[in-house]
């Protein structure tokens, strides 16, 4: 016996919970672009008609969504169990499952092979792309490993079609955004030091020295982001302190020259296989750090770090730049 639905004869009563409603959401985009992220864009997901070649996305992905994670613990020869220590994100699997389609045997002999160009892992990486329905772009930097050593089983592959599933190992396994956050920081010799009229960002200040400013930086992405800092000179003497207390800079000179000179840009790259400080020149600033420098991230959600500049004329100008990282698509 089918047991009984209850369903609502009379409005809501007032004051109550408001049903949802729903929203219109398109379909997600997907593509993939091999050498370095610079090859040609190969659209998985715009197969609109049977009749011409094509190559579209099919049901079953995985590791598109939160990645995996290592987990540390120690363990206590009187204890049961043990006692977790720390977590890491390692290395993202993705696997999709594509079908291409020719309209004859030349058109799909065509496809595989310049799918098979674009993925080889020895041009480069991939960049798997992937817009949802509000059009915001995610991108995922991964390295082709498998799944087009091909099978010409009858489910497999035809005379005109054939099935992969396309494996792929993202060693960074966050996605990144097209959403560059920037601040900024000038400084004018007709401003007051600090204008609090304007929004937080961009910042103008006096020619000066600034001193222990607290910055509030807002990351809207789901892990920490490794930020890029350039400095135009003429400047002094630099600190940047992050909010964990890590920091790094460059004290000034005794002789009280510019540590950037007028002209150059110091760039300091943060981000883990870069690392880097370096100005326009290529000149390697490494040696004239503080001692024990920390090269820190930002956090995801809102946090402080401190900013202390000490420009050598109104010209100097200070610019943070970084990609929010997301744990999905």
């Amino acid at each position: 016996m089918p047991i009984p639905v209850l369903r609502r004869t009379t409005p809501p009563v007032p004051g109550g919970p408001i049903p949802p409603t729903r929203v219109y959401w398109g379909r997600t985009y997907v593509s993939v672009t091999g050498k370095n992220g610079e090859g040609e864009e190969i659209p998985l997901t715009d197969f609109t008609n049977s009749l011409w070649p094509g190559i579209v996305m099919m049901p079953g992905a995985t590791g598109l969504d939160a990645p995996p994670f290592e987990l540390h613990a120690d363990d206590s020869p009187n204890l049961d169990g043990g006692l977790f220590r720390d977590a890491r994100a390692v290395a993202r699997e993705v696997m999709i499952p594509v079908h291409l389609h020719g309209i004859d045997r030349q058109t799909i002999k065509r496809l595989k092979s310049r799918l098979a160009s674009s993925l080889n892992p020895k041009k480069g990486f991939c960049v798997l792309k992937f817009a949802e329905g509000n059009g915001i772009p995610r991108y995922l930097r991964c390295y082709y490993k498998g799944g087009m050593e091909g099978s010409e089983s009858e489910d497999q592959a035809g005379f005109t079609w054939t099935k992969y599933g396309l494996q792929f190992t993202a060693y960074e396994p966050y996605f990144y955004s097209d959403d560059v956050q920037v601040a900024s920081w000038e400084f004018g010799n007709v401003e007051a030091f600090l204008d609090t009229s304007q929004a937080l960002f961009p910042l103008r200040l006096n020619a000066g020295r600034l001193a222990d400013d607290q910055v509030v930086i807002e990351n809207p992405g789901d892990a920490e982001s490794w930020p890029r800092w350039e400095l135009e000179g003429p400047i002094k003497a630099f600190e940047f302190v992050g909010p964990g207390g890590q920091s790094f800079g460059i004290d000034a000179p005794l002789d009280s020259s510019d540590v950037i000179d007028l002209g150059r840009t110091l760039t300091v790259d943060t981000r883990p296989g870069f690392k880097t400080i370096r100005d326009d020149q290529g000149t390697n600033y490494w040696p004239l750090l503080k001692a024990n420098p920390e090269l820190w991230s930002i956090p995801d959600g809102t946090s402080q770090c401190t900013v202390s500049i000490t420009p050598g004329a109104p010209s100097a100008r200070v610019r943070l730049t970084f990609q929010p990282r997301y744990e999905g698509y």
